[in-house]
């Protein structure tokens, strides 16, 4: 049976927290298929709360461990969606 695994992450400071999770999203780079991020920008402000979409493939072990060491991040939530095919 093959799945589709999506995570969603909502990075409450986007700031103070973009190094860490770029350096993980960057080491699990090969289990990462695509990656959607946004925040709200207006003229007057860059919003710290960012949202972010991966689609994973690969390694299921892998993706667990890219799970567990984005769950480490202060300021993430992280929310799984996993479809069977």
């Amino acid at each position: 049976m093959r799945e589709i695994r999506i995570i969603g992450l909502l990075i409450t400071d986007r700031i103070k927290e973009a190094g860490l999770t770029q350096l993980t999203l960057t080491k699990y780079a090969h289990v990462i298929k695509s990656r959607l991020g946004f925040h709200e920008v207006t003229e007057d402000v860059c919003s710290r709360i960012g949202v972010m979409i991966l689609q994973l493939a690969g390694n299921p072990s892998e993706c667990e461990k890219l799970e567990k060491e984005l769950e480490l991040i202060g300021g993430l939530e992280l929310q799984r969606m996993v479809f069977s095919l």
